[in-house]
Formats: structure tokens, sequence, C-alpha cells
């Protein structure tokens, strides 16, 4: 990517308006290496977070700027989120986990109010059995949350706090303001 002072007005507003997210404590957000060629002008976010029950995840956001507007993204932006997560054996058997980790996603894009059109994606699951001198443990259950989709607006904050709730659920973690009863005090 160019200088940011040599990019777009548009695109420097849509990157500041991304730096204005302010996350819950639990998760970490901050500026990565954006990819370089899926378009003329990028940003990334990347994310870390742990859960109540020591489940980590981490993620990217992607925001991709082409003032040509690509006929696929049906706008000049597209944002693009991975998402990957560890997961408890018991939950990775769930036959509905890929629909639970889409609504996820929905979910947080519509409680954050993140106007969005062309929304695509896929939920994966994988699971991994480890075999001769690779140390860790012998089999680990992963999810997986690639999606992509346009803005209708370019006020980008919803879009970025709505990463951080997908994030946040992802790790099992409460809504802010709902505490769990194992993280009450004095009992």
């Amino acid at each position: 990517m160019t200088a940011m002072t040599q990019a777009p007005d548009l695109f420097r507003d849509a990157v500041a308006a991304l730096q204005s997210v302010r996350p819950r404590p639990e998760v970490t957000l901050e500026p990565i290496r954006a990819p370089q060629r899926l378009a003329p002008w990028s940003y990334a976010l990347g994310c870390e977070v742990t859960g109540p029950a020591d489940v980590a995840a981490s993620g990217r956001l992607v925001l991709l700027h082409d003032p040509d507007g690509p006929e696929s993204w049906q706008g000049v932006f597209r944002l693009v989120v991975y998402v990957r997560a560890e997961l408890d054996r018991e939950l990775a058997a769930d036959p509905f986990l890929p629909a639970v980790g889409w609504s996820w996603l929905t979910d947080a894009l519509e409680t954050s109010g993140a106007a969005v059109t062309a929304l695509g994606g896929t939920v994966t699951e994988t699971s991994s059995a480890r075999f001769g001198d690779i140390s860790g443990p012998a089999r680990t259950d992963d999810l997986e949350l690639r999606a992509s989709w346009t803005p209708t607006t370019t006020a980008l904050r919803p879009h970025g706090e709505a990463f951080c709730q997908v994030m946040s659920s992802v790790v099992g973690l409460p809504p802010v303001g709902v505490t769990l009863f194992e993280q009450r005090q004095g009992c």
C-alpha cells in the first residue's frame, strides 16, 4: 500500500472509523500488515481474545478499497474477516455448529447496526491428529469463519464493533454487562 497520506480521502476516513473502535478489555485489536494485491488500497486489524474457559481465538478484519468498485463487491469497499478458534471436542461434535458460527456473524452485524450487502462466507470445522515427533495435543478441533461483505455506508465503526462481537462470541464471552457465575467475586 502506498503511504496513507497518498490514499484517497474516502479510504482514510474508512480507516479512521475502524481505528476508532474500542473493544472490550478481553479483546486485543491492533493494526497488522494488510494484503497487498487484493485491491489498490487495504488496511487490516488483527485480533486475539481468550474466553472464560481459556478458549483462544485469533482473527483479522481486512478493509479493501477499489475506487473502480468491482461488480461483485457492489460498492467501492469490501470487508473480509477470518476467525479461528480452538474448540473442545463436545462442541466440535455439535451438528449445528456451522449454523451457530454463521449466526455469530450475522447477529453481530445486525446488533451493531452495520448495514451490509453481498454477504457471503463459510464456517469450517476441522479436526487434526498429531503423530510422530510433532509436539502438542494428540488431537485438536477448530472452527474457522471466513466471510466478506460490502458496507452500504462509509461509516465503518459498526463493522469493526461487529468483528469484535464475533470474536467475543467465538470464545464464549458473555455480552457486556453480563457476569458468568464463575466470574462473580465473593461467592
